[in-house]
């Protein structure tokens, strides 16, 4: 069995389903995370699925992923507009990395149009709510594949 493939989660995505339904969608965390341990499944692919509202701790996890993870999906919610501290542990990643947001953040405010990890990520998908995190899934384990080449 390869390498798992990490599936994090920023800030308030705990929250998914009650915050905000019109923009984020109405299903909770805990069914993304059925519908990406699913379709992994299917692609021979482990989930490490991890959500959590502390910097500092998915700072740790990506730094996990570096020697762990076949490769990296990452939803940084509000982390991805502010945090330089997250742009630089993912840019030490050698694995793929792929952003996922269930919203499209080019279509919200203005501080929302700036991603300091789109920049180190192998590819971004954004606005197709849960389904993105499945194309997420196929995109990493693809990327992963090549790599393995």
């Amino acid at each position: 069995m390869p390498k798992p493939i990490y599936v994090l989660n920023g800030p308030n995505l705990n929250l998914l389903g009650t915050r905000e339904p019109h923009i984020y969608g109405s299903e909770t965390l805990g069914e993304v995370e059925t519908r990406v341990r699913g379709r992994a499944g299917a692609l021979g692919h482990e989930v490490v699925f991890r959500q959590t509202n502390h910097e500092g701790e998915l700072i740790d996890w990506v730094q996990q992923a570096r020697v762990s993870a076949a490769a990296l999906i990452i939803n940084p919610a509000g982390y991805g507009h502010t945090s330089v501290a997250l742009h630089d542990a993912l840019k030490a990643v050698e694995v793929p990395i792929v952003e996922v947001h269930l919203s499209n953040p080019a279509r919200r405010e203005d501080f929302r149009r700036r991603s300091f990890v789109s920049n180190v990520a192998q590819g971004v998908i954004a606005g197709l709510g849960a389904q993105g995190y499945e194309l997420a899934v196929e995109a990493a384990a693809r990327l992963a594949a090549e790599g393995e080449a």
